[in-house]
């Protein structure tokens, strides 16, 4: 039994990042012996066991053949024969088929040394095709490390979507490798390399609703002020229609705070750029509008998006913003079950009546 060290956390080693989560592979054991050694099978889809001290992951070293569609569509053979280069020639690129061994000695057998000094995203063999998951990692892969993606590499992605295996694609998995993405340094090259390669209409139709060019600015502007993964997400769609954000949190099965955020942004955006004219009454109902009053805390994202929308058109004004919680803060103040038992007959009009004197108060009060 030899035990190697794989995959990201090699390459980030060799990269000199910081390394989260390591991975290993074991080759020339089985599972009863894993076993016997204490460790715990968790694996479902291939023999995977937990280390019974540190909890780590090890996988019995595998090969792969493909026999259907998509990435679910694979036989796994898992056997003390398969040798550790049969293992990393099943990996997706040959910066991610690095293993090291307990030495510390390098295994390398498909130059992802090499890639990883050339900033190149090159695959491993002609297998990558079968994954249709790879087409995004290589995107995110690209975000998270400005690495070029070598041309028959994609080729290679060009062809997994003019052939439909991108269609192939669950949408848990796509909000996965986005999320993950949106959340690099430069995330508008996944957009870049999946328009690139065909795949972007493909997996977010909604990206012809969209002005493209308006909707990376502001993705930028989110990630340049290191802003959530909610607001990076509901930036992207602030600039179009709510149809086109619930449509792509719906396909993707977005998470609720990042597609509430979106649909919200999308919907109410080009009224909070006016909040700096509006009057009194129009934010008092802007606020109710977004449910500002009984969760105040969507308003701070929110307004997050929308600054990151605005800057992307060039029409940034900080004092949106301040005069938005002076107003929020305002209104709140107003004692709403004061105001209901003085005016029992018509509640809503006259707590909505109180908040709007409150907050004429306030913005004519000087700063």
């Amino acid at each position: 039994m030899k035990i190697y060290t794989v995959g990201g956390a090699v390459r980030d080693e060799l990269l000199g990042a910081e390394v989260a989560d390591r991975d290993y592979v074991v080759v020339g054991a089985t599972p009863e012996e894993m076993e016997r050694l204490g460790f715990k099978a968790v694996g479902k889809d291939f023999p995977v066991f937990l280390h019974p001290g540190s909890h780590e992951e090890y996988a019995l070293a595998r090969t792969e053949r493909k026999t259907g569609r998509g990435y679910r569509g694979f036989t796994v053979h898992a056997s003390p024969e398969v040798t550790l280069e049969d293992d990393l020639a099943r990996r997706d690129l040959t910066i991610n088929a690095i293993a090291k061994d307990q030495a510390g000695n390098i295994i390398d057998p498909f130059g992802g040394a090499a890639d990883l000094a050339a900033g190149v995203l090159r695959h491993v063999g002609p297998a990558f095709v079968e994954d249709p998951v790879r087409v995004l990692r290589v995107a995110r892969f690209a975000a998270r490390y400005g690495f070029r993606v070598a041309p028959e590499t994609m080729a290679l992605m060009r062809e997994m979507v003019a052939n439909g295996e991108i269609d192939a694609l669950v949408p848990e998995r796509v909000w996965q490798e986005f999320a993950q993405g949106l959340m690099t340094a430069t995330p508008r090259r996944m957009f870049d390399v999946l328009a690139e390669c065909g795949a972007l209409p493909r997996v977010l139709p909604e990206w012809r609703q969209l002005e493209p060019a308006r909707a990376l600015a502001a993705l930028d502007a989110a990630c340049a002020r290191g802003l959530a993964l909610p607001v990076r997400f509901a930036a992207l769609f602030a600039g179009t229609t709510v149809e086109a954000a619930a449509q792509a949190s719906a396909r993707w099965r977005v998470p609720s705070d990042c597609a509430g955020l979106a649909v919200l942004a999308a919907g109410r955006c080009p009224r909070i750029r006016q909040a700096f004219t509006a009057s009194a009454d129009a934010l008092v109902d802007l606020l109710q509008q977004v449910d500002a009053f009984r969760r105040p805390e969507r308003l701070q994202p929110l307004l997050d998006a929308c600054e990151c929308d605005a800057a992307a058109v060039g029409d940034a004004d900080p004092q949106r913003r301040a005069r938005l919680m002076r107003a929020l803060a305002a209104a709140q103040a107003v004692d709403a079950g004061a105001v209901a038992h003085a005016s029992p007959a018509d509640i809503a009009a006259a707590v909505r009546a109180a908040r709007i004197a409150a907050v004429i108060a306030a913005l004519a009060a000087p700063t």
